[in-house]
């Protein structure tokens, strides 16, 4: 029997497989797909793009008909890896309002509910990873810089004994 989530796979560009992934996706890997956006006063404040959204969160909706508006997370479905914002429905036909769903791509977290103390400790960490993650980077560039003026140091100096070379076998004959 096949195997139901591919734990090779990395990525692809057919539609299909990408819903193949999302949708066989084990809980471990449903929970980054709900991640959404900070906005620009959060990001500054904890150094990191993105979180997971979580029930309490303040969002505000960036795509869609209802592009705009703000509410509070009243429910997340790892299982429709779609979450419910409140105050925010439709009406149908018949008079009756329903809820509608959101995919956390499409919003921008505006204010964290931090009730949670894991939470808290998952920022920091995330936090603390991004700082290393700059930091070797940074170190990364500076070595590549050191090491092309070494290069164009060694290139010059096997110049000039090339031509010093040329000069010579020139002069001998």
């Amino acid at each position: 029997m096949k195997k139901k989530f591919s734990t090779k796979w990395k990525s692809s560009k057919q539609p299909r497989k990408q819903r193949k992934y999302r949708a066989r996706a084990p809980l471990h890997i449903r929970q980054k797909l709900m991640a959404a956006h900070l906005s620009k006063q959060l990001r500054e404040k904890y150094k990191t793009r993105s979180l997971p959204v979580r029930k309490g969160d303040k969002v505000r909706v960036m795509r869609g008909n209802f592009r705009g508006k703000e509410g509070k997370i009243e429910e997340v479905s790892l299982k429709r890896l779609k979450v419910r914002i409140e105050g925010i429905t439709i009406t149908k036909k018949d008079g009756s309002k329903a809820p509608v769903w959101f995919d956390p791509s499409n919003l921008q977290i505006v204010e964290l509910n931090l009730d949670d103390k894991e939470r808290l400790k998952a920022i920091e960490r995330k936090k603390a990873k991004g700082k290393e993650e700059k930091a070797k980077e940074k170190n990364a560039v500076e070595k590549k810089k050191a090491k092309t003026k070494e290069d164009k140091e060694q290139a010059k100096k096997s110049g000039s004994k090339k031509q010093e070379t040329k000069s010579k076998k020139q002069g001998g004959k």
